[in-house]
């Protein structure tokens, strides 16, 4: 491999990507050369993420809103990707949600429902869309942007929790049914990231200050530091890694302790 990280002639659908994380990823693919799908709920942020995108010049970058939680919505984008671009080579799968902010015992269970939904079911169907012309190829990667908060417990955002611990076994259990063709499935963890998404989280000093105390890096991340590991399992760089989580979360689950 000369350019392991070259994604010239691939596209790629990421989730989310109209802010955030899932935008940083959008443009770090778009830079190395990928065709990229920009998706979220509103029409007029992916116009303006996918604009800029082409105005940089690398991949091209279409818009096409849609709503995870909508399955005949989320299979319209992806007839749009392969109307457009052909094929799809890489899936993101990063929009997430979490209405609920506080212990498992005051959830409600359309709170609940909810959150395995958007954060689960939607990318099982996501998956299962894409993956037909993949395994057909016997190429193509599929990441899902899992969370720190699927390894630990927590007494604020516990159901959210459980669902990207469920993320990480969705992408095992696609990753052993998926390698004999050739197609791996990755989880990328990320710590506290200064997203939209975990305001509730950086905005409180108290609570930012208590999450950052032990981390060795002593600071929450940026969207920016998460793309470079979903720019890593897209690409050739990855392609003997399947059915795995990359940590990045400045050190914060290795216990460093005083």
């Amino acid at each position: 491999m000369s350019n392991p990280f070259d994604l010239s002639g691939k596209t790629a659908i990421v989730t989310g990507s109209s802010r955030g994380i899932g935008k940083a990823i959008a443009e770090a693919l778009a830079a190395r050369g990928a065709n990229v799908v920009i998706s979220s709920r509103t029409q007029e942020a992916c116009d303006e993420v996918a604009a800029a995108i082409n105005a940089a010049g690398g991949g091209k970058a279409i818009a096409v809103a849609a709503n995870i939680s909508d399955k005949a919505g989320l299979q319209a984008m992806v007839d749009a990707a392969n109307g457009q671009f052909g094929q799809v080579d890489i899936l993101v799968c990063n929009a997430a949600s979490n209405p609920y902010f506080g212990p498992m015992g005051g959830i409600t269970d359309e709170q609940f429902e909810k959150i395995l939904q958007n954060n689960v079911i939607s990318n099982h169907w996501l998956i299962q869309m894409v993956a037909p012309g993949m395994l057909a190829r016997e190429d193509g990667s599929i990441v899902i942007v899992s969370s720190i908060g699927g390894m630990t417990a927590s007494t604020t955002i516990g159901a959210y929790n459980v669902s990207k611990a469920a993320d990480f076994q969705l992408a095992r259990n696609l990753a052993a049914e998926f390698g004999p063709k050739k197609v791996r499935v990755n989880c990328i963890a990320p710590g506290l990231i200064r997203t939209d998404f975990a305001r509730a989280l950086w905005e409180n000093p108290d609570l930012l200050a208590k999450m950052t105390r032990h981390m060795p890096l002593k600071r929450i991340g940026e969207p920016e530091e998460i793309a470079g590991a979903a720019v890593f399992l897209a690409s050739p760089a990855s392609s003997y890694m399947t059915g795995q989580s990359i940590v990045v979360d400045g050190g914060a689950t290795i216990g460093a302790g005083l």
